[in-house]
């Protein structure tokens, strides 16, 4: 019997996860001149089919018009041009409007569904990305020039070889398990419902905070008159919240919310999910990178997440070309470094205010809950600090990408770009 070796397939960069973020960042290196591959464990009819939307921010929608696949999106979001915050019952609000920063609106709600098949679309015109899906790495060994892959595809066990390995495979992350990158961070007393509702009543393009002593829970707006909401609360709580039937979450929905929506219907399913902290202590080893949820995860307030993992994408595709024009090893760690040291501290920050959000307004100790409300009235009557808190918790306060400068469609923003 012959023995016959695996075939190796070489390529400069494979990216291990092929969600909004991964896929987003195999499409930035569309005319880099690098040969990518792409692993994804889900077909493209079972990611398409996720139930989920997200708060996409100003900068984030830059990105991808930079990216070339705006124009495909645009039409299928919904704007906001309202955020109103709110403590409980307390009678003082904080509303932040486009004027707020000099903009024409505040951001964008997308579903799962409009995000990844604009982002797959796009990734069929990338000559320079090949996929492998379904697929699943099953071996990784990091050499001092380069990473081989066990790939098993079709029941078969395909190698690849790479000079550098990009993790965007979850907050599970196997290869930031694999390599024995520490991570800090802790599992949240709460969880989260989210269900998608048929409102009676215009949602008026506004977006909803409201800080509750469960939680924070966020209503965004959805095209077609619908809104998707967040609903925070301890984890018993939101199990029972999810266990009632459609009329009772209803009943329970206006109870907490008012009449402001009118009677909503509830529009396919329910689901929960458990909320964590979670940032790598680092984001770059030789031959790796870590992007998205991979290198941080946080509390769902303010739809941070899945902006921060955008901005990784950008960055890093930003970083490896610059090293590639240079002549210098993208896979070494002088070059992943400047990716870490421009995306760590700037996603701990995010990290670390919703995170003190989260626990501020989770409490009824008196003294805090003063203090609080204190702050909610200082930022409703003095514009300059909406502007700086607005700008902050939406990246627009930090290093822009250069993919984003290719966009025109917000002339008023000022973005910071360094090379």
């Amino acid at each position: 019997m012959q023995f016959v070796e695996p075939r190796i397939s070489e390529y400069d960069i494979t990216i291990v996860g092929g969600g909004v973020v991964g896929t987003t960042f195999a499409c930035a290196l569309k005319d880099s001149g690098f040969r990518v591959a792409l692993i994804e464990a889900e077909l493209k009819s079972q990611s398409v089919s996720r139930a989920q939307a997200y708060s996409i921010s100003l900068l984030s929608s830059q990105i991808f018009e930079g990216m070339g696949v705006w124009q495909q999106i645009r039409p299928q979001v919904e704007t906001y041009k309202k955020v109103r915050l709110s403590d409980s019952d307390c009678p003082t609000t904080v509303q932040f409007a486009p004027r707020d920063i000099g903009t024409e609106t505040l951001g964008y709600v997308a579903e799962h569904r409009v995000l990844i098949t604009a982002i797959q679309d796009l990734l069929q015109t990338c000559p320079n990305v090949e996929l492998f899906c379904p697929a699943k790495v099953v071996k990784t060994e990091y050499h001092s020039d380069n990473a081989i892959l066990d790939v098993m595809l079709n029941g078969e066990v395909q190698q690849i070889r790479s000079r550098l390995v990009v993790a965007a495979d979850g907050s599970r992350s196997p290869l930031r398990q694999q390599a024995g990158i520490k991570t800090l961070g802790w599992q949240y007393w709460q969880a989260c419902v989210v269900a998608t509702l048929k409102l009676e009543s215009p949602h008026d393009n506004t977006a909803y905070e409201w800080f509750w002593k469960t939680g924070p829970s966020g209503i965004l707006p959805l095209p077609n008159n619908r809104c998707r909401i967040v609903w925070t609360a301890t984890h018993t709580e939101a199990e029972e919240l999810l266990a009632l039937d459609d009329r009772a979450f209803i009943s329970a929905f206006k109870e907490r919310y008012g009449s402001h929506f009118g009677t909503p219907e509830i529009e396919g399913k329910r689901y929960l999910f458990p909320i964590q902290l979670m940032h790598s202590r680092k984001y770059v080893l030789p031959q790796l990178a870590l992007i998205g949820d991979a290198a941080h995860s946080c509390h769902p307030l303010g739809g941070q997440g899945i902006n921060m993992g955008i901005r990784d994408a950008a960055a890093l595709a930003q970083v490896l070309q610059a090293a590639r024009e240079r002549g210098e090893d993208i896979s070494s760690l002088k070059v992943l470094k400047r990716y870490e040291r421009w995306r760590q501290w700037e996603n701990l920050l995010i990290l670390s205010i919703t995170d003190l959000l989260n626990r501020t307004f989770s409490n009824q100790i008196f003294p805090i809950v003063q203090i609080r409300r204190f702050s909610l009235w200082f930022l409703r009557n003095m514009q300059p600090i909406r502007s700086i808190v607005f700008r902050l918790m939406s990246g627009l306060t930090g290093r822009a990408p250069q993919l984003a400068q290719r966009s025109c469609s917000l002339p008023h923003l000022s973005l910071r770009v360094e090379n």
